[in-house]
């Protein structure tokens, strides 16, 4: 308990909180619609808005969510009508976007030392400012899942069935892929660019076996992703190492063990 009366440890719990929230929430849509691949893509095009921010001097994170989200409509549009598109499409923008990035970083003037905690993460100096982002970020995807639930909830199971009701499959899948867009900026700052893919498929692939419905699956993910986020920065703190990095090897370490459990009981 005295570990809480660090300032920056009690931001840092906060920051996994909201995180795990969105993550929770998102990851369980990518994972039903098969898009995990489209999140490590989306999360290493953003390194472009990161290099984009600090060239210009601007706020990293609204840099890298404005163009991040602008880099994801061009993905869900290229995408919408062929999702065999999706590897192609995810490889050129995933590359340009991190070439466009180092490029801006090596016009950038000055010597950049935090660029390797949005690489890999670095939850325990979240500061304030970033904190109240997050905050507004997570309760815009809490309402727009809320508000269109049963939309993502059609096409996670049956585009068919939900383009012949009359519901706009183009737009959910494009809302779809704009909310991993806000929720990749948001996990850059816990477990970097490097490692956002392991938060959008671990937890939810640990829920998926014992969860019924869509929302259980989505409690489950925050779960898994909260636990996760507080025994890596636990970890961190006690051994001084990466806290991203301990977060992606507690979760590693969790779904290696259910893998291997279930080999055995199988």
């Amino acid at each position: 308990m005295g570990i809480l009366a660090l300032g920056f440890l009690k931001n840092a719990l906060l920051a996994s909180l909201l995180t795990s929230i969105v993550c929770g929430i998102v990851s369980s849509l990518v994972y039903s619609n098969r898009l995990t691949f489209m999140s490590g893509g989306i999360a290493h095009a953003a390194y472009g808005g990161i290099g984009l921010g600090i060239f210009l001097g601007w706020n990293v994170i609204l840099t890298a969510l404005g163009f991040t989200v602008l880099i994801s409509l061009v993905m869900g549009y290229l995408t919408k009508d062929d999702r065999n598109k999706i590897d192609n499409v995810v490889g050129l923008i995933w590359a340009g976007g991190m070439a466009f990035g180092i490029i801006l970083l090596d016009l950038a003037p000055g010597y950049h030392v935090d660029v390797m905690s949005y690489l890999f993460g670095s939850i325990i100096v979240v500061s304030n400012n970033n904190l109240l982002i997050m905050l507004i970020l997570t309760l815009i995807i809490c309402i727009i899942v809320a508000l269109n639930y049963h939309k993502f909830l059609s096409i996670s199971f049956d585009q068919d069935f939900a383009s012949s009701r009359g519901l706009r499959v183009d737009g959910i899948y494009i809302t779809m892929i704009l909310l991993i867009a806000i929720t990749v900026v948001m996990l850059v700052q816990v477990v970097g660019i490097i490692l956002v893919i392991a938060l959008m498929s671990i937890p939810p692939y640990l829920s998926s076996h014992s969860a019924k419905t869509m929302q259980s699956m989505m409690l489950f993910s925050f779960i898994w992703s909260f636990i996760f986020c507080v025994l890596g920065i636990m970890i961190s703190y006690i051994f001084n190492i990466s806290s991203g990095a301990a977060i992606i090897a507690v979760s590693v370490i969790f779904g290696s063990m259910f893998l291997g459990l279930r080999r055995i009981f199988a």
